[in-house]
Formats: C-alpha cells, sequence, structure tokens
C-alpha cells in the first residue's frame, strides 16, 4: 500500500513511464533544436520550454534550481510530473488542511484551503476522486467554471481500531466524483467538533483532488500526512477552443503538422487533438513526427499466417510456394494446393464420432456437477446455512409464502440486470424493477459484492421480514441463494419514497402526512409490542417509507434491523443508520433500545411538518440539524414560522399541527427513558386523526372538559408533553372507536 506522502516513490514511478516511452520511440518528440527533457522528464511538444511551445498555453518552465531540475506548467508553481501525448498531463498539487495541536500549555489550531487556476486545462473527471482524509472533516470543493457551484463528502470517526485498511468508505476517509470539464476549483475542510474528540489520532483534516489509482486508504495516513504535502493530479488537456473543421482553415496555426496525422475532437473536453493516423507512430504534432510502423517486426502487430510484407502505413500477407489463399488468419489463410491421398477414413470417422460423443458426455456430466457444487458454494456463501438455522428457529408458518427462485428466473425478470430497470441503491445494495412470467411487478434487491457484513445483513433482513405480517410492511415474496451475490424479491411499491413526496415539490396534503405518519408510528408500534420477537429498526428515515398509488405507507430496507431476545431491552452494537436521524443516546453510547426508533420518527414528524430536510449543510449552521432547529424554535414559540404552507389549512389543521409538534418535541428528547414508546406515539397520533375524521365524539365528553381541551389546555403544552385532560380524551376517542373496528 502506498501513503500519499510517499511522493518521491510516485514521481519515481511517472518518470520511469516517461523514460520508458521516450526511449522505446525513435520518433521525434520535440521540435530541432528544442530540449525535449527537463531533469527526468520529457515535455513533448506541442508543450516546451519558452520559445519551443506551441502556444503560452503549453509553456514549460524547467527551474534548475533543484537537483534534478523540475519542470512546472506555465510560469506558475504547478509542478509536473508527467506529459503524454494522449491528452493528459500529471501534476502535482498541494492538499488543504485543517489541524489541531497539542502543546504543553494547549492547543492551537491551523488550516489553509488551496485554490488553483488552469484556466485553458480541465482536470480529468473520470481519472481523479474528489478525497477527504480525517475522522471529524467535512470537505467542499467549489467550482469556478463561470457558476460557483459546490459538492463535497464527510469523513468521521470514533477510535482507530474501528478503520478498515483500504475502504474509503465515510469512516476516516470520503470520496466522490468531480464534474467534467473543471478548470479551477477551490478546496476547503472543516470540521464539525473542532476535532476534540480525535485529535490525538488524527490532528488534521485534509481534502485534495488525487489521480484514483495512485491513492489507497490506511489507517496510518491519520498520523503520517503532513500540511504542505502534495498529491499527484490528472489533468486532460487539448488544443482549445477551437473544433476540427474550423482549426484546418488556418494552416498556419493547425497543430496537427504531421503529414500522417489526423486531428480529432475528444468527449466533454473543449477544443481538438491530434493523433498519428493507422499504420504510424509517434508525435503529430510536428513535422515528419508520425512515423510508419513496422508490423512485420512483431507477429502481434499483423494478422498474416506465413509472409509478411511491410508498407507505408500498413503490410500485405502472402503465401509460400505450393499454397494458395490471402495468407490472413482471418480471411482465407494459407491452403495447400496438392490433395491428399485420404482425408479421412469411414472407420476413423466413425472412431471419432465415437469418442466426441463420450467426452461431451463426460463433460456435460462434470459441468452439470460443477454448477451443482458452485450453487452450493454460493448458497452457504450467501449464509444459506444460517438463514435455514435462524428461521427454523422461528414459526415456519411465517416464511410458508416466501418463494425461493431460481437464478435464471431473476435474470429475465430484470432484462439480465439492464441499467434501466435500476429503481433504487442504497447502502446495502441496488434494486431493480422485475416482471415475472404471470406479469406480477416485483422488486428485486441485489446485495453488494463479497463482504461477510453484507452476508449478515442479507439473512438479517430475510429473518427480520419472515416474522413480519403487517400491512404496512413492504412484503417478502421470496429470495435467491444460487447466485454470487443474494438476492430478494419483494412487491412493488410504485409511487417512489416518502422523501421523494415531501422534498420533491409535491403539495401534499395535511390529512395525508398525518395519515402517513400514523401508519408508519403503526407499524414501529407493530415490531416493538406486537411481532413474536420485538424488531428494532434502526434506520427509520423518509427515504425508507415507501408509497403505493394510494399514498399508503410502506416500511421498507430491514437490513440494519435488529431482533431483540426476549430477556434484553437494549443492546450494545456497532453505530448503523443516517446522519440526522441518529439517536444521539444511541451515538454517544453504543446502546441500541427501541427508543432509538422513536427518535428517527420523531426526525419524520419534523420532516412531514415543516417540508425541511434532516440534514442540510448548505443553511446556516444553526439549522443544519432538523432536529435541533426545530426544538430551539417550539422553544422561541416560532413552531408556524418552520410548519410548511401546506400544512395548515384551517384552525382545525392547525391546532393539530400543535398536537403533532408536541409529540415530535417528545419524541427528540435527549434521554431515551424520557421519550414515550411507539406504541403510546401511535395511539396518539391515531387520536389526532379520529378527533379530525368525527369531531362530533367530543359531544360526549364534558362542556368544561372539551373547552379546557380545546382552549387553554392546549396552549399550555409544555415539553413533559401534552396534558392529562388531553390523555383522557384520547383514551375516550380509542374506546368509543373499538367497537367500530
Amino acid at each position: 500500500m502506498m501513503s500519499i506522502s510517499c511522493r518521491s516513490t510516485i514521481f519515481a514511478i511517472l518518470v520511469a513511464m516517461a523514460v520508458s516511452y521516450s526511449s522505446s520511440s525513435s520518433q521525434p518528440v520535440t521540435q530541432e533544436k528544442c530540449s525535449s527533457k527537463c531533469g527526468d522528464v520529457t515535455i513533448p511538444y506541442p508543450f516546451g520550454i519558452e520559445g519551443c511551445h506551441l502556444n503560452p498555453t503549453f509553456l514549460i518552465t524547467c527551474n534548475d534550481t533543484f537537483s534534478p531540475p523540475k519542470p512546472f506548467l506555465r510560469k506558475g508553481n504547478i509542478e509536473v510530473a508527467n506529459i503524454s501525448l494522449e491528452g493528459e498531463l500529471r501534476i502535482y498539487t498541494h492538499v488543504a488542511y485543517n489541524c489541531k495541536y497539542h502543546q504543553s500549555r494547549g492547543r492551537t489550531t491551523d488550516s489553509e484551503r488551496r485554490q488553483i487556476r488552469l484556466s485553458s486545462f480541465s482536470f480529468s473527471a473520470s481519472k481523479n476522486r474528489f478525497t477527504a482524509v480525517g475522522c471529524d472533516t467535512f470537505a467542499t470543493i467549489t467550482i469556478q467554471n463561470g457558476q460557483n457551484l459546490s459538492s463535497g463528502c464527510m469523513s468521521m470517526c470514533d477510535d482507530y481500531d474501528s478503520l478498515s485498511q483500504g475502504a474509503c468508505d465515510g469512516f476516516g476517509c470520503c470520496q466522490t466524483v468531480i464534474t467534467k470539464n473543471l478548470l479551477n476549483r477551490t478546496i476547503d475542510v472543516k470540521t464539525f467538533r473542532n476535532l476534540e474528540s480525535v485529535w490525538t489520532f488524527s490532528p488534521c483534516s485534509y481534502a485534495f483532488m488525487v489521480e484514483e489509482a495512485s491513492f489507497k486508504f490506511s489507517k496510518d495516513i491519520l498520523m503520517k500526512m503532513r500540511p504542505g504535502d502534495v498529491v499527484p493530479t490528472v489533468v486532460d488537456w487539448a488544443v482549445w477552443d477551437e473544433k476540427c473543421e474550423e482549426a484546418k482553415t488556418n494552416l498556419s496555426s493547425y497543430a496537427c503538422k504531421s503529414s500522417n496525422s489526423e486531428c480529432y475532437e475528444p468527449p466533454d473536453i473543449n477544443g481538438y487533438r491530434c493523433n498519428c493516423t493507422k499504420g504510424y507512430r509517434g508525435n503529430p504534432y510536428i513535422a515528419d513526427g508520425c512515423q510508419d510502423i513496422d508490423e512485420c517486426k512483431n507477429s502481434a502487430d499483423n494478422d498474416c499466417e506465413k509472409i509478411c510484407e511491410n508498407t507505408l502505413g500498413n503490410y500485405t500477407c502472402s503465401c509460400p510456394r505450393w499454397f494458395h489463399g490471402d495468407g490472413r488468419k482471418d480471411g482465407n489463410r494459407c491452403v495447400r494446393d496438392e490433395l491428399l491421398v485420404v482425408k479421412i477414413t469411414v472407420g476413423v470417422s466413425a472412431g471419432l464420432v465415437a469418442i466426441l460423443f463420450i467426452v461431451g458426455f463426460l463433460y456435460l456430466g462434470v459441468k452439470r456437477r460443477n454448477l451443482m457444487r458452485l450453487r452450493e458454494k454460493y448458497f452457504r456463501q450467501n449464509g444459506g446455512l444460517l438463514l435455514q438455522q435462524q428461521l427454523g428457529n422461528g414459526d415456519a408458518s411465517t416464511s410458508s409464502s416466501a418463494r425461493i427462485f431460481t437464478a435464471e428466473e431473476l435474470r429475465k425478470a430484470t432484462g439480465n440486470y439492464s441499467e434501466s430497470r435500476i429503481v433504487g441503491r442504497g447502502g446495502y445494495g441496488t434494486v431493480y424493477k422485475g416482471i415475472l412470467p404471470n406479469e406480477t411487478v416485483v422488486a428485486i434487491k441485489k446485495s453488494k459484492q463479497v463482504d461477510p457484513t453484507q452476508v449478515q445483513q442479507f439473512v438479517n433482513e430475510v429473518t427480520v421480514l419472515s416474522q413480519i405480517n403487517h400491512r404496512n410492511v413492504v412484503k417478502l415474496l421470496g429470495c435467491c441463494l444460487e447466485t454470487e451475490v443474494p438476492l430478494l424479491v419483494y412487491e412493488f411499491v410504485s409511487n417512489g419514497t416518502l422523501f421523494d413526496h415531501i422534498h420533491g415539490g409535491t403539495k401534499m396534503p395535511w390529512e395525508t402526512r398525518l395519515r402517513i405518519a400514523a401508519e408508519t408510528a403503526g407499524v414501529l408500534s407493530y415490531l416493538h409490542s406486537a411481532a413474536s420477537v420485538p424488531i428494532i429498526h434502526r434506520d427509520i428515515k423518509s427515504m425508507n417509507i415507501l408509497l403505493d398509488e394510494n399514498h399508503v405507507a410502506k416500511v421498507s430496507d430491514f437490513g440494519a434491523s435488529r431482533l431483540v431476545p426476549a430477556d434484553q431491552t437494549e443492546m450494545s452494537t456497532l453505530v448503523q443508520g443516517t446522519l440526522g436521524y441518529l439517536d444521539p443516546e444511541y451515538m454517544r453510547t453504543s446502546t441500541l433500545t427501541e427508543k432509538s426508533d422513536v427518535y428517527s420518527f420523531g426526525v419524520v414528524l419534523v420532516e412531514l411538518l415543516t417540508g425541511k430536510m434532516a440534514l442540510s449543510f448548505d443553511k446556516p449552521e444553526e439549522e443544519r440539524c432538523l432536529a435541533m432547529y426545530f426544538l430551539s424554535s417550539l422553544k422561541e414559540d416560532r413552531l408556524f414560522q418552520m410548519v410548511e404552507d401546506s400544512n395548515v389549512k384551517s384552525n382545525d389543521e392547525a391546532q393539530q399541527v400543535k398536537e403533532v409538534a408536541m409529540l415530535a418535541k417528545r419524541c427528540l428528547r435527549m434521554n431515551g427513558d424520557e421519550r414515550p414508546s411507539m406504541k403510546e406515539v401511535a395511539m396518539e397520533l391515531e387520536g389526532i386523526r379520529v378527533m379530525a375524521q368525527h369531531p362530533w365524539v367530543a359531544v360526549e365528553l364534558n362542556p368544561e372538559e372539551t373547552q379546557n381541551l380545546l382552549g387553554e389546555a392546549v396552549e399550555s403544552l409544555t415539553y413533559s408533553g401534552i396534558s392529562t385532560a388531553n390523555d383522557s380524551m384520547r383514551d375516550q376517542l380509542l374506546s368509543s372507536m373499538a367497537g367500530g373496528r
């Protein structure tokens, strides 16, 4: 594994590449009387030192104060590592950093952003990745191509030992792609908690754009990296701002100077490049730079069977004496002219047929056995034995409707897993839309490749779903274990996710939002209280709540869920979930309880109320975390400044919004013991819905109690929850409705 600070190693590799290129070719590299080297770096035209370059864009400054001398792009401080005539320029760029140093009398901080302007060349979107390293890191890259756009990634971790070697997965290291045709950019790196809890093993946060093939994360990078380190970065270059047809109209400035060269326009890059025509090799940017390739010297360069003869830009094949044909392996080849006395006898033919039949029969038998062994291997690899054991310990009737699908059935159903059939991607796999032979539309979840933890999550999800029978849970139809990666088959829910509807511009009526909240709460109450074995979902969020065509809620994605043993109310686990929805107490203690789902559901309630995202890094700091912003707004009596306009159409709805807001406030309490249970939450939401649908029920209540409920009691709701009078009303409502159910 290569540390990114090992600049000398990277430099040596790139120099070796450049030397290999120049030594393996006898063609001219640059113009006459011009130096083709700066130190160990070859500088092919159109690049060149002062007076030897195509235009100022391609100027290379050779700084001989270094030993050996170092080349820099134009007259700036961007060091060049390698130049390729195929349109790539490798440079060194400095990392941005944000550091906290511990000294005997305190701590000091230091940070620096990095800005670079290429003006005429663009950073390679396919070869580079924007990368951040650190355990308390939020890095952004600002694009300045005539507009200011920002992207970035977040890297967090709690301790050194939990990091994975080589995995840039958001824990200690994160990566994201960059936009195409990126000319100028600014990289900035910040921290969430000023490195307070991680500075002993991660004293700095770093961000940089690096060639993907040159970087591999390792834990020791956290301590080995230093401010001032550089990383290799790939730049795409072209003769700028002209198309081929336009450039050819002015031969004096046309860059393709060799008579055996051609112009082409690379995709996603402004301008054009030159290339030697087929059969020629060299530098197309200088006269006579493209020279004929002798294809006959190397059999890999020609397709001749017997005799090869080189020609300018090509070669010809022929056959020796006593043979006829075109001499090409992909043509008529070379065939002997004389007939053989006997090509084959009847006996030999029959013998060969018999031998072939026996060999074929044996081959098919071996192939069939190998296929059976492979399927058995995949069955074990995909957790089949563990799945059988876990399902066998439960009630077999719960999974009797689940079907075992063959790999061929699911391949046909998804059009061989076509990209056009992808309907979603998540942390645990990809979801495809499939159509079974009986025209049933299903969702097929394909787990990620060859990762033991993914196998455990796959088995966990099957086990959990096999014990759930609820109209508001996505139904598991079956699974397939005979493929390299495990597959799950669900009912298809056609109307997207709750997240799509809340944040996609859809105006969803308050009545619908309230019903979805009640349905989701009912599912969680069922999981916690009514399932044969209590289940903690562990990843409740609006993206995991699907909606059918009637906007009925369907809770999905049980890959992170945990079954709760009968003798336990809490368990210690590795923290899993989604930032913005994670229970702070769970994050702090790593102790998972049912109240962790209550907190996550509280965030979903606030999303339904406000129409805002759970986590928004583009907002002011006090508004980034929706839960915290919501609680502070309630404290300052600013509830209706946050509530989405479409949620309040009448005084009755305003009252319902207040009650739901107070319920959300209780769900979001920092201490899990102070939160209500999901059963209480579900009952309270159902009570609010019943009051909205059957206001006449209130007539049965005492007039004074009704006045108290609808008047001062509502206004006096506090952090401790809804008043006793309101609870009384809710109990009466649920009691009066019980007979109707």
